[in-house]
């Protein structure tokens, strides 16, 4: 499949994508399966990861739903074995699962700011470890982790927790792309801010900072994921992609 000029084909590929039952999550599993991979739909919940996983199914794509925790080690490698009893192989891997607790500094609850770095930062490295090994016996591989603009670039109010994550998973990534680029593993970050999604909290308020003038969709951020994840994008690993309308340059 193309766009434009732009030729994707994902086939003979197989892509775990973690938190895919909605959002940037859901916009990057149907955009992978629509250019040809399988796709293994990971979602803390069940019932979003089985629709999800169907919607693929229904388009004629191939898709198989797996619910678990991905910062809990161990489910984290019962998923990953799950993937490779399916598929055999692991080519992608989209670390999507995330969640935000919006709460001031001052009355930020502990068990929400450690869960926040659990899934956000702690999910990411387990699943990124554990795929990496696959990968690195495969001969190769792509992982993308999203990130955020709140990581690096623009304070976050009421985010404080969510902020250190991303963070987080930015300078992981940038580690991870060192270690593993010998083995032929690419990883990157995606940074989205202002998208109009159930899983994300849009600049609603600060339009006017935003060059574009709009919100992001979920597929905007999903067809940069994609890029990522192409032979397009071979000589890049190691980088923290904003895709924000502008606003963090703004």
């Amino acid at each position: 499949m193309s766009i434009g000029k732009f030729s994707v084909d994902l086939t003979g590929r197989a892509a775990l994508v973690t938190g895919a039952g909605m959002g940037i999550g859901r916009a990057t599993a149907i955009t992978l399966a629509q250019f040809g991979a399988s796709v293994f739909v990971n979602d803390i919940n069940p019932d979003n990861a089985a629709k999800v996983a169907e919607e693929i199914r229904a388009m004629g794509g191939t898709a198989t739903d797996w619910c678990a925790d991905v910062a809990n080690k161990l489910a984290a490698g019962s998923l990953i074995e799950a993937m490779r009893d399916a598929y055999g192989r692991i080519d992608i891997v989209v670390n999507a699962a995330g969640v935000e607790k919006k709460a001031s500094l001052m009355k930020l609850d502990e068990w929400d700011w450690r869960r926040v770095l659990d899934i956000n930062l702690n999910g990411t490295f387990f699943i990124t470890q554990l795929a990496g090994r696959v990968m690195a016996e495969e001969g190769g591989g792509v992982i993308v982790n999203l990130a955020s603009t709140a990581g690096i670039a623009l304070p976050r109010a009421d985010s404080a927790a969510y902020a250190a994550s991303k963070a987080g998973v930015i300078g992981f990534t940038k580690e991870a792309a060192r270690f593993f680029a010998a083995s032929g593993i690419r990883i990157n970050a995606v940074c989205p801010a202002n998208i109009d999604s159930e899983d994300e909290y849009p600049n609603t308020e600060n339009l006017g900072r935003i060059p574009q003038g709009r919100l992001g969709t979920p597929e905007e951020v999903a067809s940069v994921i994609l890029f990522l994840c192409s032979d397009a994008a071979s000589y890049m690993t190691g980088q923290a992609i904003f895709v924000d309308g502008g606003e963090s340059m703004a």
